[in-house]
């Protein structure tokens, strides 16, 4: 076996990778973990619920790596990751001119991709013995237990034995603890499988104490164990590699201090070798989502949230599949099989319904097929990985019962059918056992729903029936004539993803036979969203609310308007507020849907300013009570003071978005706002205008990768602006909500390719 570890560092800038996470943004969506085999697609759960049948001591886990299987493969698919023996046959091995044979080991050459697409996906090794390579090797409490390490250890001097040790002086220390204990703790301290350990303990000591690593009586090195061989290399010396393993337990060989104490190091007693080496063997795989042999190959997960498909502990393409059967094989020989134990199975996106075939079997020797067929035994027939009795039995069918022949065997000598069984698991049977049945086609699909329209968000079953009942092949596939619309799943449930129409169709497998029916999903309104909270008018002066129905797609997005007080200010039924006399109102903005879902504009009305009291210079634009067009230049307060011009009856305060006053020097960003005052009593507001700088989303005044940043995760609903930052990212001024455009426009403004006019 090839073992390998690749590490790199990169360097990627802010901007490229804010980029990258929108071109690829679903494969940064972080892994699920969900156990139960009810949790995995169909595709696996035949495999599973026949391996619960025989171990009801065994779980499952789905790993939900939320990968898109191509994206995978393109990334296992580099040469000189994935290597197979040179010795192999060339449906094994990458045949590409220029890297065909080509030695990147001895002995080894890249594989192909053929090797990868059978290798990596786990439906293939859903059997008795390929499982181990998905066995747990993380601590998990629902399946360690004391008496399960004791059973691994029968049949060795620790079974059911009490721990004792010898000091550096000599002396014997008994403690009131079994091995197993101790095995147990390093197993929740180091937050690797006890079982794995213990295993790992008979594998590198043996079964006796007496083994010169845990003895403690080794000359030079007394007191000193080191129970997993941690550092013993080998030497041409007596005992050497025994002596160097001692020579870690003693020093960690040269280690630092933080390394020392992480490590537990010295292993002078044996619970601190025990505990210490355990945590040795987690922290590079194991403790970083790493923790089967699956995935040490194939690094498709990560709890660190680092960059996939590098850290990987061995090159060979088989080495969880060779694995697999060692592991398997020791648990049988100590009859171990009926352990609690739990499997972590891979799950990705967009996997092919039928999965590859291993490279070894000729594709030559079958030809393709879909013929129904039932096993003609008188008892019942095994169904294996692959077309021989020399590969693992999977499952095993009654007489008469029917099963789908995918691939008819014309191979020399005995012949053998690829077949799926009822319940989805794909398999191999021995020709001579199964007859063909003779098909009974579909002729009529009815479709029915509880109701033809449906809510946004909304999940519905839709109702088949199949006609003539006798028919074999029932499968059907749905299709949705607009996903954006009405998505359906293989089980006929629909789901409401926005409003509007989409056709639903229902067709046969087998011969085509189809059936339609109408749907339409509308988007109920949730909510309603205005320009401003609070507005100050001068007698005679308008203002636009401008009313947002959320979500976008709502059906009704009809808004009315009502004031409060109407001998104060008016309202029309475009939103528009006309300042009456002196005064206070509510401006009330609901949704016609439902008049529950509503915002209030409190106005404040004054009497108006003369020209001569209160204008503003031709650098800044003042629309109502907005004021924009303040170029980077302009932005500081001392800048904008020169542009607003008022008489001696009033002063002027520019605060920032929080309410704070700005100083001369300080920056106006969204947000801030210009108040004015009367001088006679500098606590009475008589106008007040907020500023808007298209690209300043964070209302600072500058605009760079934060205000990326934070337009981006609104964008990706991960964070919710209020009106004016949005407004502010709409750099087309448009008037709709940001896009990726208006993110690429923001981007472009500050590696300083285009910049933003205000």
């Amino acid at each position: 076996m090839i073992k390998k570890k690749i590490r790199y560092g990169l360097c990627v800038i802010m901007i490229i990778l804010l980029t990258i996470y929108i071109v690829n943004e679903k494969y940064v969506v972080a892994a699920n973990k969900l156990e139960g085999i009810e949790n995995f697609p169909e595709s696996y759960r035949g495999y599973l619920e026949e391996l619960k049948k025989n171990h009801p001591n065994w779980t499952f886990t789905a790993l939900y790596t939320n990968l898109d299987w191509e994206y995978v493969i393109q990334n296992e698919n580099k040469f000189g990751k994935n290597l197979v023996p040179k010795s192999y046959n060339d449906r094994w091995k990458n045949t590409n001119p220029g890297e065909y044979n080509v030695e990147v080991d001895s002995g080894w050459v890249d594989c192909s991709k053929q090797s990868l697409l059978y290798t990596i996906d786990p439906r293939n090794f859903l059997n008795e013995v390929r499982i181990f390579q998905f066995e747990e090797l993380s601590f998990n409490d629902k399946s360690n237990s004391i008496d399960g390490i004791e059973k691994i250890l029968y049949g060795t001097e620790f079974y059911n034995q009490i721990v004792s040790y010898l000091t550096s002086s000599g002396s014997t220390v008994t403690m009131n603890k079994k091995y197993s204990d101790l095995i147990y703790s390093a197993g929740i301290q180091s937050k690797v499988s006890s079982y794995h350990l213990a295993s790992r303990i008979k594998q590198e000591v043996g079964p006796f104490l007496s083994h010169s690593s845990i003895s403690g009586k080794v000359s030079g090195y007394e007191g000193l164990y080191n129970f997993y061989n941690i550092g013993a290399t080998s030497s041409s010396e007596p005992m050497g590699a025994i002596i160097n393993g001692l020579k870690y337990a003693k020093d960690g060989k040269g280690a630092s201090e933080e390394t020392k104490r992480k490590y537990l190091i010295p292993w002078n007693t044996k619970e601190r070798a025990i505990t210490g080496g355990g945590i040795f063997i987690g922290s590079s795989y194991i403790n970083i989502g790493q923790n089967n042999i699956y995935l040490q190959k194939f690094h498709v997960h990560d709890t660190n949230n680092g960059e996939l498909f590098w850290h990987q502990y061995m090159t060979n393409v088989l080495a969880p599949y060779s694995e697999s059967n060692i592991i398997y094989k020791g648990y049988a020989n100590s009859n171990l099989l009926d352990l609690n134990m739990n499997f972590i199975i891979p799950v990705y996106n967009n996997m092919p319904e039928i999965p590859a075939e291993s490279p070894a079997i000729n594709p030559s020797d079958y030809e393709k097929d879909n013929t129904k067929v039932y096993a003609n035994v008188e008892t019942s027939l095994n169904v294996r990985s692959g077309p021989s009795t020399s590969y693992e039995k999977i499952a095993s069918v009654s007489k008469n019962e029917t099963m789908t022949r995918i691939a008819k065997g014309k191979q020399s000598g005995e012949l053998w059918d690829r077949v799926i069984l009822e319940n989805g698991m794909i398999g191999y049977v021995f020709q001579n056992y199964i007859d063909e049945l003779p098909e009974i086609e579909v002729e009529k699909i009815n479709i029915s729903v509880d109701n033809p329209v449906i809510q946004k968000n909304e999940i519905h079953k839709l109702n088949i029936e199949i006609y003539p009942k006798e028919a074999e092949d029932q499968r059907v596939e749905y299709i949705s004539s607009n996903e954006k619309i009405v998505k359906v799943d293989s089980n006929g449930n629909l789901y409401g993803v926005s409003s509007g129409k989409a056709t639903i169709t229902v067709r046969a497998i087998s011969n085509g036979v189809q059936a339609n029916i109408d749907i339409e999903v509308y988007s109920k309104v949730t909510g309603v969203e205005v320009n401003a909270e609070t507005i100050t008018l001068q007698e005679g002066e308008q203002y636009q609310i401008l009313a947002n129905i959320q979500p976008e797609d709502a059906n009704n997005k009809t808004v009315q308007y009502v004031s409060e007080n109407i001998n104060v200010a008016t309202v029309d039924d475009a939103g528009i507020i006309t300042a009456v006399q002196t005064g206070n109102t509510n401006i009330q903005v609901f949704s016609e849907e439902d008049e529950d879902i509503n915002q209030s504009i409190q106005v404040h009305v004054i009497e108006k300013i003369a020209e001569e009291d209160l204008h503003f210079g031709e650098n800044i634009n003042v629309s109502g009570n907005e004021i924009s067009g303040i170029e980077e230049e302009n932005r500081t307060v001392e800048k904008l003071l020169e542009n607003i011009i008022v008489s001696e009856k009033y002063q002027v305060k520019i605060v920032d978005k929080t309410g704070n006053i700005l100083q001369n020097q300080n920056l106006v960003g969204t947000g801030s706002k210009v108040q004015i005052y009367t001088n006679t009593d500098s606590q009475t507001l008589v106008a007040e205008y907020q500023i808007l700088i298209y690209g300043d989303v964070d209302g600072n005044g500058k605009i760079n990768s934060v205000d990326l940043l934070k337009l981006q995760r609104h964008i990706l609903e991960l964070e919710e602006l209020n009106f004016l930052s949005q407004k502010a990212g709409n750099i087309n001024k448009n008037g709709k909500k940001p896009t990726s455009v208006d993110l690429l426009l923001i981007q472009r403004h500050i590696l300083g390719l285009k910049q933003i006019v205000q």
